[in-house]
């Protein structure tokens, strides 16, 4: 189980990763053999699952955000799912509740990227329909958990 001083280790390196395991128990108030244990335990009960570098989309050339819904059919939610999953300019899919049965968010270099995307969506057998979303502003956009 988490305690409060595994969430102020958390948030310190939610901060910044890269931040030395003496900076951490400064910053958190405890040992340095503390904080290295904690981190540990949050590694290996699967709590924290690695350490990435959070990236500009538009420094790699990937100017256009869209959002889209799937419609697919005959039970093959998952099969279809992990197909589109191979795609590199996809950065989440979920399964959601309502009228679609699956959420897609993608980064695209242009609007002919995202259409060759949206052409390839439609060709797969179990997918019906797609409703597409161009993001116009990002307003907030937090990759890391707070806790």
């Amino acid at each position: 189980m988490i305690d409060d001083l595994d969430r102020k280790i958390v948030r310190v390196l939610n901060q910044n990763a890269r931040k030395s395991f003496r900076d951490v128990a400064k910053e958190v108030e405890t040992s340095v053999t503390a904080v290295i244990n904690r981190v540990k335990k949050l590694e290996e009960s699967g709590f924290i699952r690695g350490y990435i570098p959070l990236v500009e989309p538009e420094y790699f050339g990937l100017n256009l955000i869209a959002i889209i819904a799937l419609r697919i059919s005959k039970g093959k939610l998952l099969e279809t799912q992990k197909k589109v999953a191979k795609d590199t300019r996809v950065v989440s899919i979920y399964d959601i509740t309502g009228e679609w049965d699956s959420l897609i968010i993608g980064y695209f270099k242009d609007r002919q990227d995202l259409n060759d995307f949206i052409k390839s969506l439609l060709s797969l057998e179990y997918v019906d329909r797609t409703v597409t979303h161009i993001v116009l502003n990002v307003v907030k956009e937090e990759r890391r958990i707070l806790v």
